[in-house]
């Protein structure tokens, strides 16, 4: 693939995010087909947020749901950046027009308190690394029309990164069993998704492993205070004007927002 070519699919997914109207895939419109090339695509707008001045606040993990992995034909998770500009307060009014089409999703967040620099980092190091855990909403959102995306489309658009809400009762990882932290999402007040912490690659410390792994192989290895948004632990619900949100999680607590 070319660089002009992954430059201009760049290009045309930062301009969707900046006037809330959404593209066509770029996938298709400029041929990016492999992953190398999405995530080539990816980092060129990573790097021109940095140098406008955002600032990278962690990462997030996609697709690790295995049914998910199986209908893309993928074996694999897939990460995006998160910004520091994307987090939002517990409780907080989001405004409706920072988004293009959000959906939201349940999650488990874990913040570092050690650098992870290695693409051989083992397990133990992991849970010695991880400092806190929060329960979080993950506003997911595309700049791809109609949600109608492929592999390459997601990876390329930041893994269809949006904003996210973290709750403000840190717990430690000593003692839980991720796997069966149990997940209930409402709008509204009324229940939207349930889900478990084993849908999220069997335990979302196996995400954050292989995120951790991977981002030093990438050449932006977590650090510490980064957080890291582990998977969804059940389906995405569509949010929009006037809705809001209420996650909570076994022993993790709650998080709300409502969006304006």
């Amino acid at each position: 693939m070319s660089h002009d070519s992954i430059a201009a699919a760049a290009s045309v997914l930062a301009e969707a995010r900046k006037t809330g109207r959404p593209c066509c895939r770029i996938s298709e419109r400029f041929g990016i087909s492999t992953l190398a090339d999405a995530y080539a695509v990816q980092e060129l707008n990573t790097q021109a947020a940095l140098a406008q001045g955002r600032r990278l606040s962690g990462r997030k993990i996609g697709l690790t749901s295995l049914a998910v992995q199986q209908q893309l034909g993928v074996d694999q998770p897939d990460f995006g950046m998160l910004f520091a500009d994307m987090e939002c307060r517990d409780g907080e009014a989001i405004d409706s027009s920072r988004l293009i089409q959000p959906k939201a999703e349940g999650e488990i967040a874990f913040v570092l308190g050690r650098d992870l620099p290695n693409p051989d980092t083992t397990l133990a190091e992991l849970v010695r690394a991880v400092d806190h855990l929060l329960p979080a909403l993950e506003i997911v959102d595309s700049a791809i029309e109609d949600w109608k995306i492929t592999l390459v489309d997601t990876v390329a658009d930041n893994a269809s990164s949006g904003l996210y809400v973290l709750g403000k009762n840190p717990l430690p990882l000593a003692g839980l069993d991720l796997a069966l932290e149990g997940m209930l999402l409402e709008k509204n007040g009324t229940q939207a998704s349930i889900g478990v912490g084993a849908a999220c690659l069997g335990n979302p410390l196996d995400a954050c492993l292989w995120l951790a792994r991977t981002m030093a192989e990438f050449g932006r290895p977590l650090q510490a205070g980064d957080v890291l948004l582990s998977g969804a632990l059940g389906p995405m619900a569509t949010v929009s004007a006037g809705d809001s949100l209420r996650l909570r999680l076994t022993r993790l607590g709650e998080v709300a927002c409502h969006f304006v």
